[in-house]
């Protein structure tokens, strides 16, 4: 399927796009820097210290410092609540995507707690006593295990070339039947 505009053509408008754009984008910066300084010159007045005495200046200070105290507040208000907004909007996100299904799971790392910690961290303060799994465990004696185990250990080799061949089988053969004949 082709399509009706040139190829051309289409970088032709492409370009006058981007200009169109760019000159937009100017004028918006332009026209912000200006509405800046309006709202600037309209809240600040000139400081107009000459001629001012010490007593005077000091009491311009502390105004000026009680007006830097009042933004500082606005400010951290401000950003507190958008602090806030930022957290629950990610908090809405993730259950929309657990509603919807699709939930990418972050890669997770692996963490190795003790029992004690994990106790500690599950109920608190009121884990007091020390769980060592360990010690609930069956204690095994090495003595036991070693009498179970046959002591007889030869070399294998020499029982698989005995047992080769038919004298091996005749020998297999006559030890099967000798327990049974007496």
């Amino acid at each position: 399927r082709k399509s009706k505009i040139t190829a051309s053509r289409k970088l032709l408008l492409k370009s006058l796009m981007l200009a169109k754009a760019k000159e937009e984008w100017d004028q918006e910066l332009i026209d912000k820097q200006s509405e800046k300084e309006r709202y600037l010159a309209e809240r600040i007045t000139p400081l107009h210290t000459s001629g001012l005495s010490l007593s005077q200046l000091q009491d311009l200070c502390r105004e000026l410092h009680a007006k830097v105290e009042i933004v500082d507040e606005e400010r951290y208000d401000i950003e507190a609540k958008c602090n806030h907004n930022t957290r629950e909007i990610k908090d809405l996100k993730l259950k929309v995507l657990d509603l919807r299904g699709k939930f990418k799971r972050p890669p997770l790392r692996r963490v190795r707690v003790s029992a004690d910690a994990m106790l500690r961290a599950l109920l608190g303060s009121k884990h007091k006593v020390s769980m060592d799994l360990r010690a609930n465990l069956k204690s095994v004696k090495k003595e036991d295990t070693e009498k179970e185990r046959p002591v007889e250990v030869g070399d294998w080799r020499k029982n698989v070339e005995a047992m080769s061949g038919m004298e091996g089988r005749k020998k297999m053969f006559d030890a099967a039947k000798s327990p049974t004949g007496q």
